[in-house]
């Protein structure tokens, strides 16, 4: 196909362009539009040769975006405003401000763009903006599919449930809704054929906000009997379901080479040992599986992403077992000798797919990093979509 001109906004430190270079469709981003300082020193330092507008979107004026004459739209809007363990805003936070004027925008433009994709978090799906996306959508004639897709479903071992929205304009190919579904359905197999075996979840699934009991998947597990380390024996089983699961990578295949890491930069402190023991999610090398980095990753040790454990020797089991009758100073040796560490951000970005050429610029410091990674997406599941949508 001839080469597409791509608009990406929220840009950030450029997940959606590297995922347009891995889908091999030939293009060209003729702007990426954020206003994160850091974000954006990080992506001007891998696409120097990239237009880069330190603006806001909604200070931007239809002119401009006319002059730039794009066939494609890659976004992924501020997720505060949908995420379940957040106010959950929707249109009424200010942080939507940016994406309702993109709304108000797109139908006015002087030629509408050929396609679009949106990444958001789950919660997106049922949420007003995404009524207001999808009529905006139908109202301009564009045909849509809606999917939750995790990283897992590429072979990636990480759980990173997202709502994703592929579009493209009413053509003599797909003129009806209908018709672009059917296909889209076809193809999923095809684009994604490494599905989730272990964990209902995980699977890629089209959205359907008329049934969110069904459509959703559910995150969580509640059972009453704890084992060890706080969890019951259903989460053991659906760690060592997720674990069997051979069509999911080794988390090894995504860590830096041993010679490479100063691991003690990256060792839990004792603090963090005595306080989070019982709540950290941890993973082996050997393991299938890790819980999704958020931006507060290396800070804070609940919710924020899996610690690695480096001494495949020692049994967790034997180190948890009774451990709430020693003293502060055993219970940190005896954790201690798990070797826990935190994934450094080459290896957060390594499992967010992000290609060996992405590199941070002097300066950027670890906590920088983990945050712009955090905030960022899985650049091998936006390419496998892209390939969808233009195919």
């Amino acid at each position: 196909m001839e080469s597409v001109r791509v608009l990406e906004l929220y840009s950030g430190i450029g997940g959606m362009h590297y995922a347009l270079k891995e889908s091999g469709i030939p293009g060209q981003v003729v702007a990426a539009i954020d206003i994160n300082t850091t974000a954006n020193q990080i992506y001007q330092h891998n696409f120097p040769d990239t237009p880069l507008w330190n603006k806001t979107i909604e200070g931007i004026v239809l002119d401009d975006f006319n002059k730039l004459s794009f066939d494609m739209i890659l976004m992924s809007p501020p997720c505060q405003p949908f995420t379940r363990i957040g106010l959950q805003g929707d249109i009424s936070d200010p942080r939507t401000k940016s994406f309702l004027y993109i709304l108000d925008l797109l139908p006015r433009l002087h030629r509408l763009p050929r396609f679009i994709l949106l990444e958001n978090v789950k919660g997106f799906e049922s949420s007003s903006a995404r009524e207001l996306l999808v009529k905006t959508l139908q109202d301009c004639g564009y045909t849509f599919q809606e999917f939750m897709i995790s990283p897992t479903s590429v072979g990636i071992p990480n759980s990173r449930l997202r709502y994703f929205l592929i579009a493209k304009i009413a053509t003599e190919n797909f003129s009806t809704q209908t018709e672009f579904s059917t296909i889209s359905n076809k193809l999923i197999s095809d684009v994604f054929p490494h599905l989730a075996e272990g964990d209902s979840s995980e699977q890629p699934i089209v959205v359907n906000p008329s049934c969110p009991d069904t459509c959703q998947p559910d995150d969580t597990v509640q059972d009453s009997h704890v084992l060890y380390k706080l969890e019951t024996a259903t989460d053991v089983q659906r760690k060592m379901s997720q674990n069997n699961n051979l069509s999911i990578r080794q988390v090894q295949d995504f860590l830096e080479p041993q010679t490479e890491v100063n691991i003690d930069q990256y060792l839990l402190p004792p603090k963090t040992l005595l306080r989070y023991a019982l709540l950290m999610d941890i993973v082996e090398p050997t393991c299938r599986r890790s819980v999704c980095f958020t931006k507060g990753y290396g800070r804070y040790v609940e919710g924020t992403g899996s610690v690695l454990k480096c001494c495949t020797e020692t049994k967790m089991e034997s180190v948890f077992s009774g451990l709430d009758q020693f003293s502060e100073e055993e219970k940190v040796r005896q954790l201690s000798k798990l070797k826990l560490r935190y994934f450094t951000p080459r290896e957060v970005a390594n499992l967010m797919g992000f290609p060996q050429s992405f590199s941070f610029p002097e300066g950027i410091s670890t906590k920088q990093r983990y945050r712009v990674l955090g905030n960022s997406l899985n650049v091998e599941v936006v390419a496998r979509l892209l390939r969808l949508l233009v195919s």
